[in-house]
């Protein structure tokens, strides 16, 4: 059984200032590993929430200090944005008398395919998968080319096995666009996959309006009690098109972090 009573975990989310939800399967994750005792104690962290990640260092009370990153791509967040705001160097730092481990975000594991699979299969029950396009949605940016790397991993991954007819990365803001989904694909059935850590801002607000599932933003999931999902299938452009849940919203990612947390140790072994 997993257990380091003499550490902490912090689990560092994006957070949003715009879409209360963004946060909300970052804090259910934390509060599943709270319980399990796997730690001595678990914090969260935010970009565009509270806790802020230049705060939650001064919250932690042991010294060895495990950061996992509730984030989808090794992409400027990662890489940037949350070493700068914790003031790590590297792999393994020491900040103001503490070991912060920084291990590698939760989208890099290699759990991603399966859950990104029974995702896939639960939104589409009875859906023959050699006749259906599914899509692994990611966000996609300018700021660093490994943004939409995690996307085209799981696809390659996912295409390899053959299941489904067609299998296709598509982006909110870069080639290939998820607003040409039909466009991009051949089959009768479409199963598009948010491939992001909440059903906030993005999943839930912008990528329906995309896909032309909605008209405009349909707001906050939380507010929401039908929403986007209830209404699968969607019967649009010729096509069934089925529209899941953002993968991060999974359970299973809780067991996935702790992953990343023995995996950095095995590393430095």
């Amino acid at each position: 059984m997993f257990s380091k009573p003499d550490s902490t975990l912090v689990i560092v989310g994006h957070g949003s200032t715009l879409n209360p939800d963004s946060s909300g399967p970052t804090w259910e994750h934390a509060d599943a590993i709270a319980q399990s005792g796997a730690f001595g104690e678990v914090h969260c962290a935010f970009w565009k929430e509270e806790p802020s990640l230049r705060q939650v260092l001064h919250c932690v009370t042991k010294r060895e200090v495990y950061v996992v990153p509730n984030f989808i791509s090794e992409g400027y967040f990662t890489q940037t944005v949350i070493p700068r705001e914790l003031g790590l160097d590297g792999p393994q730092t020491n900040v103001a008398g503490r070991t912060v481990k920084y291990c590698a975000p939760v989208g890099s594991h290699a759990r991603m395919t399966d859950l990104l699979l029974k995702r896939a299969a639960a939104v589409a029950p009875g859906v023959p998968p050699k006749e259906t396009s599914l899509f692994i949605v990611g966000h996609g940016t300018g700021l660093n080319d490994n943004s939409a790397v995690a996307a085209k991993r799981e696809v390659e991954r996912i295409r390899a096995l053959g299941i489904f007819g067609e299998v296709i990365a598509a982006y909110m803001e870069e080639d290939p666009l998820i607003a040409k989904w039909d466009e991009l694909s051949t089959q009768p059935n479409v199963v598009v996959v948010p491939f992001f850590i909440a059903d906030g801002l993005h999943s839930y607000e912008d990528i329906p309006v995309l896909l032309g599932i909605a008209d405009s933003s349909p707001g906050a999931a939380s507010a929401n009690a039908a929403g986007v999902f209830a209404q699968n299938p969607y019967r649009l452009r010729g096509r069934m098109l089925f529209y899941a849940n953002s993968i991060g919203t999974e359970a299973g990612f809780a067991e996935v972090i702790l992953d990343q947390v023995a995996a950095f140790d095995a590393a430095a072994a």
